[in-house]
C-alpha cells in the first residue's frame, strides 16, 4: 500500500484493514511527519497498532515510536553552526549520523487498542506516556 498524496491516505488504510494486516510501520519522511495528526488518527480509527519515526507521533497519540532524538539533532547542528561562525568551512565538516535514540510507547493508546504492553518492554523505554 503507498500513499504519495493525503488524498490517499484513506484509501491506503481501507487496504491495510481489508489486507487483514495486523500492525504498521511508518517511515521516517517528511511526507509523513507534516501530516502526523492525520496518519495517527487514521491508525486509531483503524485500530492499527503502528510505530512512528518520531516522538511526536506517540506525544499526538501515536501507539509508539522509535528514531532519533530531535532534540539532540537540533544540537548537533548548533555544533555545525557553532564551527562556521568560527571559520570552518561547511564542506570539510564531516558527516556526522545520529547517535541518540528515543522509544516511546503511549500506554493510554495500547489500552484504546486492546493492547497489553509487557513491563519488560516499558522498562526499555525512554519515556512511557500514560
Amino acid at each position: 500500500m503507498t500513499a504519495t498524496r493525503e488524498q490517499e491516505f484513506d484509501a491506503a488504510f481501507e487496504a491495510l484493514v481489508d489486507h487483514r494486516v495486523s500492525a504498521l510501520v511508518i517511515g521516517n519522511d517528511q511526507f509523513f511527519a507534516s501530516r502526523r495528526d492525520n496518519i495517527v488518527a487514521l491508525a486509531k480509527r483503524h485500530v492499527l497498532p503502528t510505530i512512528y519515526p518520531l516522538r511526536e507521533f506517540a506525544a499526538a497519540g501515536g501507539l509508539m515510536s522509535y528514531g532519533p532524538s530531535i532534540s539532540a539533532a537540533y544540537r548537533q547542528a548548533g555544533v555545525y553552526v557553532g564551527r562556521v561562525l568560527k571559520g570552518a568551512k561547511p564542506s570539510e565538516l564531516p558527516v556526522v549520523q545520529p547517535t541518540k535514540f528515543e522509544f516511546v510507547i503511549n500506554l493510554k493508546t495500547a489500552h484504546s487498542l486492546g493492547l497489553d504492553v509487557p513491563p519488560t518492554l516499558l522498562a526499555l523505554a525512554d519515556e512511557v506516556i500514560e
